[in-house]
This record gives structure tokens, sequence and C-alpha cells, in this order.
């Protein structure tokens, strides 16, 4: 980490969520969760990363029998074992160093630890890398999903969590597309077996590796300017601890089969945060730092969504947390183009792969830069 990064998470830990969101941190009543969770064994992927670590840190503190962190990092993977290993005893953890793609690798992690409960946190999901690693983001989205919930059926998973985006709801990027796919094969998983899968979808974290909060503090620390994409730009926004208490009671409470939707409260213009956290930080925005637009990247979007328009949603029994109805599904087509989708990954087929995604996603709209893409990909 660099001086200039050092000193933006310094500065930012001694924020409060008011002074970044303008509102209290608000956490949700994980007690329901606590009674499931404590007599369960816990699988976690993606247990180094923003939401994984956390996840592994919440559920480690409600002391379940058995908790599995399981990431392909070893660096980040690493540092989160150590802070577990403070609140749970050796004997009740596990790490796996694995690739949820790696379908031998998984199945032999499953048929040992024998889960009771899955959190799949693991995902590329940094919008432009996945747009210029397409094939990549696929087989880690999409192909690393379907490894780990076949997995979990034929091990008897009681329960398999999903942790979604709304870069999913009409998706205009390869990383919102394949986090639709995943939630669409949580649906076709739990239709054919005695497992409940249930997906949860929300916005941007506060303090996530790649977020802009992060790389706004480190710009205004080095005086400027604070780059933004456009003024026009609106985000959903929440803490990380906030996501993942809701992650845990929407999990352990939703029916399998139900796309859960976490309320987010309203959308933030990036504009208005970038010169809060200015003020936050003792400088004032447009005096002390300069806030200059730089355009939208391929695959952004000024406004993110939070369900489709054929989607509706419904209210559920949990305060905060909402279903969104999903369509009946055609397995056994989506199965035969699923098999097509992994083909073309392996060929590195990136053309293939934009055809099929589009097929299978309705919703999914192409930018301009998928078009020139393809037309590379063909030449």
């Amino acid at each position: 980490m660099s001086a200039a990064a050092a000193a933006a998470t310094a500065a930012l830990e001694e924020l409060t969520t008011e002074q970044l969101l303008g509102r209290p941190e608000l956490l949700a009543d994980v007690r329901e969760a606590a009674r499931y969770l404590r007599a369960a064994t816990v699988l976690i992927t993606g247990a180094g990363g923003s939401i994984g670590s956390e996840l592994s840190r919440q559920v480690a503190r409600l002391g379940p029998r058995r908790l599995v962190l399981l990431g392909h990092g070893e660096g980040s993977l690493f540092t989160i074992a150590g802070e577990v290993a403070t609140l749970l005893p050796p004997d009740r953890t596990r790490i796996v160093l694995a690739d949820v793609a790696d379908a031998t690798r998984v199945r032999s992690v499953f048929a040992a630890e024998r889960p009771t409960i899955v959190f799949h946190a693991a995902a590329h999901k940094h919008v432009t890398l996945c747009e210029e690693n397409i094939c990549e983001a696929v087989r880690n989205n999409v192909l690393g999903t379907r490894v780990l919930a076949i997995a979990a059926a034929a091990a008897s998973v009681a329960k398999f969590v999903m942790v979604s985006t709304d870069k999913a709801v009409n998706p205009t990027n390869v990383m919102g597309a394949t986090k639709r796919l995943a939630e669409t094969i949580c649906q076709a998983a739990g239709a054919n077996c005695a497992t409940e899968f249930v997906a949860v979808r929300f916005g941007n974290v506060l303090g996530s590796r790649g977020s802009v909060v992060p790389i706004f503090a480190e710009q205004i620390l080095r005086g400027g300017p604070l780059t933004i994409t456009d003024r026009r730009m609106k985000r959903y926004f929440m803490t990380i601890p906030e996501a993942v208490s809701l992650i845990l009671v929407a999990g352990t409470s939703s029916r399998g089969g139900s796309v859960c939707v976490l309320d987010m409260g309203e959308p933030i213009l990036i504009e208005a945060l970038a010169e809060r956290l200015c003020r936050a930080l003792g400088r004032e925005p447009h005096r002390d730092i300069p806030i200059v637009e730089s355009g939208l990247r391929p695959g952004e979007k000024l406004y993110e969504e939070l369900l489709t328009a054929e989607e509706g949603v419904q209210a559920s029994t949990i305060e905060r947390v909402f279903i969104a109805p999903q369509k009946r599904l055609d397995f056994g087509s989506f199965e035969t183009a699923m098999m097509r989708l992994f083909a073309s990954c392996r060929r590195d087929d990136t053309a293939g792969v934009i055809d099929i995604i589009a097929a299978l996603v309705p919703t999914f709209t192409p930018g301009a830069h998928w078009h020139a893409a393809r037309e590379r990909a063909i030449a």
C-alpha cells in the first residue's frame, strides 16, 4: 500500500457514517439469524474480500458450530483467518485456499466439511476489469456459482445465500450480466433439490476495495483534483457492516427461490458524496479541492436500479428486506445455453460469449463498446 493510500485509510477510519452518508449506521437485528447459525457449519466463499471478510467476522462473533473460510487470494485469506482466530477456537475453523470454478476441489471441500449454510460472496466485481476480461468474468462469476450450487445440492446444504448486486438489474456491463446469470442459476438449482437458494441484491458499499470513497480520500489528501465520472451520477450506498447484517437476516430467514432486495434508502449524488468527504477531511470542495468530470467508462450507468420493471416488489416479514418475484424458468433451455456459454469461454471466444449472454439476459443492453469488442473478436 502506498503512503497516500495508507494515509487515506487512516483518515477514513476516523469518519462516521453520518459524515459520509448524512445518516447514522443502521445495523439489522441479527438475533434470529444467530439462533440459526449457532447450530450450523457455515462456509463462506470469497472470505478474504470486502463483503466476505465482514461476513466472516460477523458469523464468527455469533459462534457457529464450525466456520469454513474459502478464498482464492492468499494474502487476504491469511489476514481474515488471523482475525477469526481471535473469535473462534482453531478446532471450529478451517481455512481453504481454492478457486470456486474448480469443480473437483469444491466437491472435495463440501464432502469433507458438510456445510449446512453457504454464503457465496466470491465474485469479480469491478466493472471496468470485467469489461476487459469477459471470459474470466464469466468463468468466475457464472461457472463458479454453478459449481458451488451443484456441490451444495449434492452435499444436502440447507441454505445457499448468494451475494448479488443492483448492477444485475437491466445490466449494461459484463459484471452485472454475470451476476444476473448467477441469480438465475440459484433459481434453477433450487427447483430441483431440497437446498434453499436465496440471492440478496444490494448496491454500493462504503470502503470496499475499489469503491469511490477510498479513491476520493486519497485524491483529497494529495491535494486533488478529485475526479468523478459525471455530476449527474447517483448510487445507492450502505456500509459494509450494514450490508452484511442484512445479508445474514435475509439469507437465514427468506424462503428458497427468492431474490431479496435490501432497502438502501435514497440514492446519493456522487458529487454530493465527494463534497461531503472533502469537508469531513477539512477541505472546502471546489475551492481547496477541484472536482472534475472524467466521463462515463464503458458499461457504467448514470443511475442504478434495484428492480426490473417486470419484477415489482413484495413486502417480507423482515425489516428493510423486500422480495423480487421471479418469472418461471425454462430449465432445459437454460442448461443448454449454459453449456454453450462455458464452451465459448474455454475457447476464449469473446464474440460467442457476448451473444449468448445477450440471449440469456433479456434485460441486458450492450453498449457501443460491446459491439466494438465483438467486431474485434470476430476479426
